[in-house]
């Protein structure tokens, strides 16, 4: 295992733009990653952007956002493409995604792999690397019914009580979604737990990254 952490210039504080198709995506795939920055990096500055919701998963969104990166300089971009149908608004989520391109320049980016199974999710990771072409992107992992959980080369370990944390705030910030029959504990620590013992820790997230440059 290598260690790595990203470059940020002295007097600068690290940024992150986190990018979901839908309301959760970025907690489930990326919570206790975003919980473990706000705690290590003071003057944290993050950016969530999220490409589809009604106006009641927005809101769970903002709860969400607010709870998972306590103490950093947060702001919220929340559109309403149509879920589930992505790929047939694709210029739109390009239009987005350039227009945030445009506008701020993250040291990392966390958004959804482009081989996901979901048409949204793919849509949207295909169409980051062409937005942003200086950053490090993490693509993310979601557990879902299609089972596309594959080989990842990036991971960030979480301790037990992160970990933990992450499963309340996930259950607390989206009432909406906690009675689907795969939401709950076991599903997200089971797959930390896996996470964590291929990079030798407790529990981990894991990403992959395309393309990285060792200065």
């Amino acid at each position: 295992m290598i260690p790595f952490q990203p470059q940020v210039p002295e007097g600068s504080s690290l940024s992150v733009l986190a990018i979901g198709a839908h309301p959760d995506d970025i907690e489930i795939a990326a919570g206790g990653t975003m919980l473990t920055l706000a705690r290590r990096h003071p003057g944290l500055t993050v950016r969530y952007v999220l490409l589809t919701g009604t106006p009641e998963r927005q809101m769970e969104a903002r709860v969400a956002a607010q709870a998972f990166t306590q103490g950093a300089d947060l702001s919220l971009e929340l559109h309403d493409l149509p879920d589930g149908r992505l790929p047939a608004v694709y210029g739109q989520v390009k239009e987005v995604l350039e227009g945030v391109a445009r506008q701020f320049k993250p040291h990392v980016i966390l958004a959804p792999s482009p081989r996901d199974a979901h048409q949204d999710h793919r849509t949207v990771g295909e169409l980051v690397p062409t937005a942003f072409r200086d950053q490090v992107v993490l693509s993310y992992e979601i557990p879902k019914w299609d089972g596309d959980l594959g080989q990842p080369n990036t991971y960030v370990p979480l301790t037990s009580q992160i970990a933990r944390s992450k499963v309340e705030l996930l259950d607390k910030s989206f009432p909406s979604q906690t009675g689907r029959d795969w939401w709950g504990e076991d599903t997200f620590l089971g797959l930390a737990r896996l996470r964590g013992m291929e990079c030798r820790a407790r529990y981990a997230e894991a990403f992959t990254c395309t393309k990285l440059v060792l200065a």
